[in-house]
Order: structure tokens, then sequence, then C-alpha cells
């Protein structure tokens, strides 16, 4: 699937879980975005603000070569759609309606999150500083491991803890749920590519939790992709 083509299903689907969580599955005093994530992970950085009205747009710089115009002369150029899309990272906020701070949020794993060591590393802190400041964190990852994460994100997050999990290449997706609290605790259920995704606990609190029905989410948000992907295809031709 295109890079493009992914990071609208993968914006789809946490709406998708959005809307599923606001629609009754949340508890009263809760509620659940769709949120950018930029900064750090942490309850002050995700407070929602208003746009700055004074911000503008720079200037062009004057002078200069256009690359356009001259492409500089190496040998070797790449550039790749992932990285783009990694830049766009959004997850489901849920928020306590009191005072508005991040409880917990649900991470979709893209592929550009697994692009370079940089964004990797750069992942797994952020995910690790959600924890300490006692966000819940339910993780998603329907990405089999690359060399950068031959056991999967999972233990990248967990490497220094014991939780029995032990990497299946037959089970090498992964769900994973995590508790922000001092002492973290993790519920970790892994899949295999085509089977149906499972129930996924959503924490509150260290003691409270909401199911996440992942596969009907999913499967409503790839029935719409699927028939723009049809479309496309007929024009195409």
């Amino acid at each position: 699937m295109p890079a493009g083509i992914f990071h609208h299903f993968h914006h789809g689907w946490i709406e998708e879980i959005a809307r599923f969580l606001n629609h009754g599955n949340l508890p009263k005093g809760s509620y659940a975005l769709a949120e950018q994530l930029v900064g750090n992970l942490g309850p002050d950085v995700l407070t929602l603000h208003p746009p700055d009205e004074h911000s503008t747009l720079r200037d062009e710089p004057q002078g200069g070569v256009r690359v356009a115009e001259r492409r500089p002369k190496t040998q070797f150029h790449a550039r790749t759609e992932a990285e783009k899309y990694a830049t766009k990272p959004k997850s489901v906020m849920v928020r306590h309606s009191s005072d508005h701070d991040v409880i917990a949020m649900v991470e979709i794993v893209p592929p550009g999150n697994k692009s370079s060591q940089r964004r990797i590393h750069a992942f797994v802190r952020k995910a690790e500083e959600s924890l300490a400041a006692g966000i819940h964190l339910p993780m998603v990852n329907l990405f089999p491991p690359a060399p950068r994460d031959p056991q999967g994100i999972h233990r990248l997050l967990w490497e220094d803890r014991s939780d029995g999990f032990v990497h299946s290449a037959a089970k090498a997706l992964t769900i994973a749920v995590y508790i922000g609290d001092p002492i973290p605790v993790t519920f970790v259920e892994p899949a295999g590519i085509g089977d149906e995704l499972p129930e996924m606990p959503l924490f509150l609190t260290a003691e409270v939790y909401v199911p996440v029905a992942l596969e009907a989410t999913y499967q409503s948000t790839w029935k719409e992709v699927q028939e723009y992907r049809e479309k496309e295809l007929t024009r195409s031709r």
C-alpha cells in the first residue's frame, strides 16, 4: 500500500476508534479526540491550546539556488514518502472533562516510525515519557519486525523488564497495553497476519479499563479505503 494511502487509513482508523469511544463506550467525564503529537509527551504539552493569532509564515530567502532549476551534483539522492508521513503522527487521546488532562492514548504504529534509527528511538522515548507522566498507553503494531526492531517495538520499550513475552515468526504482530504507573504494567497479545484483532483494554486508571473493539473499527475503516482503491484502479484502466 502506498505511504499516502496508509496515512489516510491510519488517520481514518484513529477517527473510528475515537468515535467508538465517544459513542457510549467511555464513562461520563471522559472524551476522546484524534490529536497530533507535538514535542514531548506530557500532560502540560498535550493540553489543548488555541492557535497563535500572530504566527506568520516565513518569507522565502532572497537569492540562493532552487533545486528545481539546478540539482546538486551528487552521485546518490533519495526521497521516501514514509518520512513525510512519519512527521504527522496522530493518536487517540482520552481526556478528562474536569481539567482536560490526557489520561490515556491509543497509539497505532505507522511504518514511518520505523523508517530510521532516529525515528524509532524517538517513538520509544515518547512512549516512555507518556508512561512516566502517568498516561496509559495501548499500542497496536500491525507491521512485522524489521532490522531496527527484530522482536517488535514492544521489546524495545520493555527491554529491561521481564514479561514472559517471546517473539514468534508465526505471530509477528503485537498489540500491547501499558499502564502508566511508577511500576509500569503491560498486557501483550501477539497476532498473526490475517488473524482477527483482539478486543483491547484501554485503561483509564491503574484499576479500571474500557474494552475497545479493534477488529470492528479496523474493518469499518478498511472498507472505506478498499472502495476508494477500487475506484482508483478502475479509473486507471
